[in-house]
């Protein structure tokens, strides 16, 4: 079992299209993000995912399409005719709920990695969406990248304020770096050992 803080959470979106940005430290950062929502909700969340993890197998494929109801992002972007974020644009359009992992990949525990810049490029796209920072805490002990026994951890969760888009991609990668940073601050968490 999983105890759950979560801060500020009148901050969550009760409709969309909306796009939840937080740090990626496990396989259960999508699910648990996913659990802060009513039931009635599920089907209009979207968490992105590599395409290529996600994908290497039959059960895996159906199980994060059609439980999990992942957005497949093609990391290699093997075809250059389909625009990698294409999905994630459209979805919004549909007026979901996307959930990205801009790290691009499970870092280190409770330590926030360079954030990719597919995130401008989905901000700028759709400048009238919310972005919502989000920084987790405790996953990355919970069930840690490459384990695969989950240890009862007690979970902090901290979301932000949205951050709009104002026309220029550095800046927006700045500011979303820096809200981060704030929102892993404000825990006053040890370092872990």
């Amino acid at each position: 079992m999983l105890g759950l803080n979560v801060r500020n959470r009148e901050k969550l979106p009760v409709t969309g299209p909306v796009v939840l940005v937080a740090n990626h430290n496990s396989h259960l950062d999508a699910v648990t993000l996913m659990s802060l929502f009513p039931l009635r909700m599920l089907s209009k969340l979207r968490p992105v995912a590599a395409q290529d993890y996600f994908f290497r197998n039959p059960l895996l494929r159906w199980f994060a399409l059609h439980v999990i109801g992942i957005l497949p992002i093609d990391r290699y972007m093997k075809s250059k005719h389909i625009h990698p974020l294409a999905s994630v644009n459209d979805a919004l359009k549909r007026g979901e709920i996307v959930i990205i992992f801009p790290e691009g990949t499970r870092g280190n525990p409770e330590q926030l990695g360079n954030f990719k810049a597919g995130i401008a490029h989905i901000a700028k796209k759709n400048p009238e969406v919310p972005v919502i920072p989000i920084f987790m805490h405790g996953l990355g002990k919970a069930l840690p990248k490459g384990e695969g026994l989950l240890v009862p951890f007690f979970l902090d969760i901290f979301i932000g304020e949205v951050i709009p888009w104002i026309g220029e991609k550095k800046h927006f990668m700045k500011e979303l770096s820096t809200r981060m940073t704030k929102l892993a601050s404000e825990g006053e968490f040890p370092p872990w050992d």
